[in-house]
């Protein structure tokens, strides 16, 4: 069963908060985080992505920047624009994209419940992205951003959560993207408690939607804390770490997809022809056409949109990876037709979140960057919780949740 705790969060004032507030460090460049940062003093940004307040040139992994990462934090915390809760809480953090709202629990996970398979995962990580974090972790001591949990809903945690936002939340904004941020504090010990009970006794697993390398890093710096105490008991605050938690129901994924540099040699004509082997082809004559179900794509390709349905060889069901369309996609298009056969190094393929819509797939293969680009019906929640239960990996970029976590709500310290 899953350890979540409270923690003393490390907060902004509520005047401040929509300044602190940023996007999470690893979804923009160093040029669009100054930009996102500017005239913003109190961003989280000088201290997430600390390279801003030097020369652009700089390589943000030189330890003149971690070390203006931590002085800053410290900064922030003798001015007043971090203060922390005297007593240990959970809070619950909601996002509310085009009129819908999820609701998440922010609780400190235990690194153990990593460590042991409790905490699911369903990426690989690379080592040089995770030790970025864990330098930034040991300099400051504190999990400086949340990563994305989702768990099987449990109807007591839901009754608690829709009563704790009959109150008035202590942060209430939205961020220029136009995504609406609230954020409560549950005060009353009774309640903090509870849900700690209830996932103790209801949660068997919770699972990482997003923010596997800063999970990573975390459970990593739990096990290097835990060598360099001798007195070690278990109860440190470094043996967890800031996670939110939304329950899968109100959890949506959103697709993927997939642009192409060239077509390996073949003309149009030539792909669709060698396509039609494993997939049913259909010419779309409206401009724009999403796929509508699992095993369905959409394709762009020489200035036509064309449905692609996958014969029924092309998968099964019955096996979790084998069942993904980016798995069909890989087998059956990229590796055999467009020699592209590994999505982490190929320099010929590229990823563009759902978010930015299929007109962002058309513009980049009508201006000539591209030659064709997929699109994907998007991963339910149960493959993802199928997949990491059964210990397999997805491919690489495969889920695409949005809104993003803003960091800087609250900070999780530990010694």
């Amino acid at each position: 069963m899953s350890i979540v705790k409270p923690f003393k969060g490390l907060r902004p004032p509520q005047d401040i908060v929509s300044n602190v507030a940023c996007l999470p460090y690893d979804v923009m460049n160093a040029e669009e985080a100054a930009q996102m940062a500017a005239g913003k003093p109190e961003s989280l940004l000088h201290i997430t992505r600390a390279e801003i307040d030097f020369d652009y040139e700089i390589d943000p992994h030189e330890e003149v920047v971690y070390q203006k990462a931590f002085d800053t934090y410290h900064q922030f915390m003798q001015d007043g624009i971090l203060n922390q809760d005297t007593e240990s809480k959970f809070y619950i953090y909601a996002q509310t994209m085009n009129g819908r709202t999820q609701y998440g629990i922010v609780g400190a996970a235990a690194c153990a419940d990593y460590e042991n398979g409790i905490i699911k995962k369903h990426e690989l990580t690379r080592p040089d992205k995770e030790e970025d974090r864990k330098v930034l972790m040991r300099k400051l001591k504190a999990n400086i951003e949340p990563v994305f949990f989702t768990y099987r809903a449990v109807p007591e945690l839901d009754a608690i959560v829709a009563t704790i936002i009959q109150n008035k939340p202590i942060y209430d904004f939205t961020a220029e993207d136009g995504f609406g941020h609230h954020f409560w504090v549950i005060d009353d010990a009774a309640t903090n408690h509870k849900i700690e009970e209830l996932f103790r006794t209801k949660v068997p697993f919770t699972y990482v939607a997003d923010g596997h390398h800063r999970t990573a890093a975390a459970a990593g710096i739990g096990n290097e804390f835990t060598a360099q105490n001798p007195n070690h008991t278990g109860t440190e605050s470094y043996n967890y770490f800031m996670a939110v938690h939304f329950p899968d129901n109100q959890m949506q994924i959103i697709d993927y997809n997939r642009v192409v540099k060239d077509l390996n040699g073949l003309s149009a004509s030539e792909l669709v022809a060698k396509l039609k082997v494993d997939f049913d082809i259909e010419k779309i004559d409206t401009a724009v056409l999403k796929a509508t179900h699992l095993h369905q794509f959409s394709m762009y390709l020489d200035g036509k949109w064309y449905l692609m349905h996958a014969k029924s060889h092309t998968y099964d069901d019955s096996k979790p990876v084998e069942s993904l369309d980016v798995t069909i996609l890989s087998k059956y298009v990229l590796e055999p037709i467009l020699d592209i056969k590994d999505l982490r190094t190929s320099k010929r393929i590229d990823f563009v979140g759902g978010i930015r819509g299929l007109g962002e797939l058309q513009k980049r293969v009508d201006n000539g960057e591209m030659a064709v680009a997929f699109a994907l019906f998007p991963v339910s929640m149960k493959q993802l919780m199928d997949i990491a239960d059964s210990g397999n990996i997805m491919p690489p970029k495969v889920t695409w949740f949005e809104p993003k976590l803003r960091s800087g709500l609250v900070i999780h310290k530990f010694d």
